[in-house]
């Protein structure tokens, strides 16, 4: 299946083997870990599941790779295991790294913590600093790292300055496109080098898989997928038969929970007890014209500032009825979240306030349940 496919078509049969397998429409589930070899030369690689290329492997990391418009694809056991190995392949032992400072927990607490452990630094810069990043380059600086859509409050970048700095000071590019997924982004062709995904979100949509992929220019992939090897971070079979099933959906779940996260964030934006909604589909974010360029939809992730204290919102989301309180996101249900007990519950008070992350602060994950439910879900509970 060539690029020239449809997205839709190409999330469907990319990767796929045609004739397919003893004539089974879906690929099948390779259980084995391990595979007969013969020791030919034209008999291929061993195979071996910790090696990430059986057959599940194979058809995931094409599929991928054509859906993001790269070279290469790699499946990883994890979000995190997907950056942080390729953030070390990439980054030597005494390299530098500049990051955006607005970043998902685990990642700012891998770099913050154990980064420097490892034999590398790190350097966060703010929205702010885009204009002079120049002042954070030390002579070792060797990558940049941002979200294309940052967690939780939904802050776009400046992407376009962000790929012509790291090109101008010759750096590996490395962009986390979970939030968008490559229905809404393809940050490849905006000029970046490697992208992220945790693939336990959008790109599985089920809430049943813990995933993480890499994807851009076959030689980084292959430097990456070299040390993940060593590190033993590879998807299991199994998760990678789940992780095809769930792709195949992506495109028309995303459209509708594009479409459906903008009504929900126009309601709330217009109620009383919602001080603030950040929601890049909305006028009033402060980044809309941006994402309006980049971006050919808005995603399925708001935030909202509830009015009233960290308990009082508490006890909203429990008055709330089809949502499930609860980490993650992504998935089929819409879930909702306050990131000070969640995905920043290890920030400091200092860096809770810089970032801009409140007590009072909710994260939605908006699924594909009916629209106009999930909206008198809301109302209703904002009543009491």
């Amino acid at each position: 299946m060539t690029e020239e496919k449809s997205f839709r078509t190409n999330a469907i049969h990319s990767g796929e083997p045609r004739p397919p397998l003893c004539g089974s429409v879906v690929p099948p589930l390779f259980q084995g870990a391990t595979y007969e070899f013969f020791g030919e030369p034209n008999e291929g690689p061993v195979r071996y599941a910790r090696l990430s290329n059986t057959p599940n492997h194979v058809i995931l990391n094409t599929k991928l790779a054509t859906l993001e418009g790269g070279e290469a694809g790699l499946v990883t056991a994890s979000g995190m295991a997907a950056i942080s190995t390729s953030l070390l392949a990439l980054i030597p032992p005494g390299g530098h790294l500049l990051a955006q400072e607005n970043l998902y927990g685990g990642t700012f607490q891998f770099l913050n913590e154990d980064f420097p452990k490892l034999g590398r630094r790190v350097t966060f810069f703010g929205e702010n600093d885009l204009a002079d990043l120049g002042r954070f380059m030390e002579k070792d600086t060797r990558a940049i790292y941002v979200e294309s859509v940052s967690n939780p409050l939904m802050k776009i970048l400046d992407l376009n300055a962000v790929v012509s700095f790291a090109r101008k000071n010759k750096l590996f590019s490395f962009v986390d496109n979970t939030f968008p997924s490559p229905v809404n982004f393809n940050p490849l062709a905006l000029g970046f080098d490697i992208v992220l995904h945790s693939a336990t979100k959008y790109l599985n949509g089920h809430t049943d898989v813990i995933a993480g992929a890499v994807i851009g220019r076959k030689e980084h992939v292959q430097l990456i997928g070299r040390l993940l090897k060593h590190l033993g971070g590879a998807l299991d079979p199994f998760a990678a038969y789940l992780l095809n099933r769930g792709i195949k959906t992506l495109a028309v779940r995303v459209a509708y929970q594009n479409e459906s996260a903008l009504k929900l964030a126009q309601n709330l934006e217009k109620h009383p007890k919602i001080r603030a909604v950040a929601y890049p589909g909305l006028p009033s974010h402060p980044q809309h014209a941006r994402a309006k360029e980049l971006f050919r939809g808005f995603g399925g992730m708001l935030a909202f500032e509830y009015e009233g204290t960290g308990a009082e919102a508490d006890r909203f989301l429990k008055r709330l009825k089809l949502p499930f309180v609860a980490p993650s996101l992504g998935g089929v249900e819409t879930l909702v979240t306050r990131p000070v007990l969640t995905s920043h519950s290890w920030f400091s008070p200092e860096e809770l306030k810089r970032q801009g992350v409140g007590e009072s602060l909710v994260r939605v994950s908006v699924g594909i349940e009916d629209t106009q439910d999930l909206i008198e879900d809301f109302n209703s509970a904002l009543k009491n």
